[in-house]
């Protein structure tokens, strides 16, 4: 369990952070880059569930936090040793299957797409597709670390699929996309 005394360490103030194995990159370094974006991500989730009061999506978003920080974890421990253990937190095959047996379930009472959709719609499902759009710029900086850096291919894996999670989660939160806002293109020449 992590235990936190003081918020500051002043071990960053040279524009270095520290990774899980103790070594120190800089804070522009492409790992860094994809942590960051994924702790966006988090952050935009926790708006979308502040916008859904006591549901079940919003308790499925929770679960997904925790799993984004797992992803953090995964990120910032350095190798090429993808196992789980004590000293490395790593994402692992079930969490992406329960992503896809969800989206499999909410997606079954969705009508098929006959047009993209604008992001939009409620509050919630608005916070959700800006989440989504967050994601797939961390999925994008992931796999830009990706090529000059070991990353665990599951952790690349499980943000590919919650991007396609929050799209079809938002997409419910819009009245299980009656309310979803249609694209009409060239609508505004």
């Amino acid at each position: 369990m992590v235990k936190l005394n003081r918020i500051y360490t002043r071990t960053g103030d040279l524009g270095t952070t520290g990774l899980v194995d103790g070594s120190r990159v800089p804070k522009h370094d492409a790992r860094l880059a994809a942590m960051g974006d994924v702790d966006e991500a988090n952050s935009a989730i926790g708006v979308a569930i502040a916008l859904m009061g006591a549901t079940a999506a919003a308790d499925a978003l929770r679960v997904i936090q925790n799993d984004l920080f797992d992803l953090g974890a995964d990120l910032a421990t350095p190798g090429d040793d993808f196992t789980p253990g004590p000293m490395a937190l790593r994402i692992v095959a079930t969490q992406t299957e329960r992503l896809e047996n969800e989206i499999d379930a909410m997606n079954a009472r969705l009508a098929p797409l006959d047009s993209f959709i604008l992001p939009g719609g409620s509050h919630a499902a608005a916070a959700v597709h800006l989440a989504r759009a967050i994601v797939r710029r961390a999925e994008r900086s992931a796999t830009l670390a990706a090529q000059d850096m070991a990353l665990n291919p599951l952790a690349l894996m499980y943000i590919n699929r919650l991007s396609d999670y929050l799209f079809v989660l938002a997409r419910c939160l819009n009245d299980d996309g009656v309310a979803d806002i249609k694209w009409v293109p060239g609508a505004s020449r």
